[in-house]
């Protein structure tokens, strides 16, 4: 072999090896690290793609579990059973901002979601386990306590005083979504562009899938939790869904869920078995999925016409028909050929 020809080899040599090199590093950055996790009462998955993963994911379970700490009404060291105990009380960062994104949706929902709900929780025994039907003479009292717009809350000074004795709140509407939308974050924080969090069905994704396609978030039929309803092609948004089939208890033959109509203090009845909400905010497609869901179909469409900017959706109505807003039309996937769709503009 001739000079010149050993030097094209070595040359060769060397692009193969940097290729070589250059492949196992993207196939590297490219391995998930992945955590679970027991917190707001759920069990939790964390995902992260690439060189800074495990940092990130470490992070995020350690919010997780402050936030878990922080906001639990279980929980007699948690800010928010202080809160409860003393009647409210100064609100520290977080609390302050779920406390303002709640009150924003009690007031665009026309009163629909309201975390002082908690007292009626307890009665139905949503909040411990210990499910009963509550008495009509203790529920009608409880509903007396229920009601976001009489808070005194100051945002600015980050302070809330309960108006009556008894009153209680309960960001379990919203938290997860919001606990959610923080691991996005510290996900960007640490350099992580591809990314899932499943907070037990509140699912939000970061960035594509590191082969480039976009995640495939699949929402479960409310009929049977080993099937779907259908799937979302998303990237960077939140798809969390709320329905009867979450939590409930029978009693006399009669099935009782736990999203609770704050109007009435029973179970909403209507017509609805589940709403997903797809958005890039976390905390508003918690709320929405619950708010919507005690609305119905009517109501929760003439919400969307008015805030499309904000969210889509896709309700599950009790005679199976899928409701499926513009913004997701070509997203979404039923997961049966034959089901009945109706596409909203």
């Amino acid at each position: 072999m001739n000079h010149l020809n050993k030097t094209i080899a070595l040359l060769l040599a060397l692009v193969f090896a940097m290729s070589f090199l250059l492949c196992s590093c993207a196939e590297k950055e490219e391995e998930p690290v992945s955590r679970d996790l027991f917190a707001m009462d759920t069990y939790m998955t964390v995902t992260a793609y690439g060189k800074h993963a495990e940092k990130a994911v470490d992070e995020a379970v350690r919010e997780l579990n402050r936030l878990d700490a922080l906001l639990s009404t279980g929980k007699e060291a948690s800010e928010v059973a202080a809160l409860n105990k003393n009647g409210g009380g100064d609100l520290s960062k977080d609390t302050n901002t779920l406390l303002k994104a709640a009150l924003e949706l009690y007031k665009s929902t026309g009163h629909v979601f309201d975390i002082t709900i908690y007292p009626v929780m307890k009665l139905w025994g949503f909040t411990d386990q210990n499910y009963k039907v509550p008495a009509k003479e203790d529920l009608a009292e409880a509903l007396q306590l229920v009601d976001a717009g009489a808070l005194d809350y100051d945002a600015d000074a980050k302070t809330v005083a309960f108006e009556k004795e008894g009153v209680a709140v309960d960001f379990g509407g919203i938290a997860k979504g919001y606990a959610s939308s923080r691991v996005i974050e510290i996900f960007r924080e640490q350099g992580v562009t591809s990314g899932i969090v499943n907070l037990g069905g509140n699912v939000q994704t970061l960035g594509q899938k590191p082969d480039g396609t976009d995640w495939r978030i699949g929402i479960q039929d409310p009929e049977d939790e080993d099937k779907m309803l259908g799937v979302v092609t998303n990237h960077d948004k939140a798809i969390i869904t709320s329905g009867g089939y979450e939590r409930n208890f029978e009693e006399d033959g009669v099935v009782y869920h736990h999203i609770i109509d704050p109007e009435t203090g029973y179970p909403a009845d209507s017509g609805l078995t589940s709403v997903t909400i797809v958005s890039e905010d976390g905390t508003l497609a918690d709320g929405l999925s619950t708010s919507l869901f005690i609305m119905g179909k009517a109501k929760a469409v003439n919400y969307w016409q008015k805030h499309f900017k904000e969210f889509d959706m896709v309700l599950c109505c009790d005679d199976g028909t899928l409701v499926v807003t513009e913004g997701i039309r070509e997203a979404f996937s039923p997961a049966d050929e034959d089901a009945t769709v109706e596409y909203i503009e």
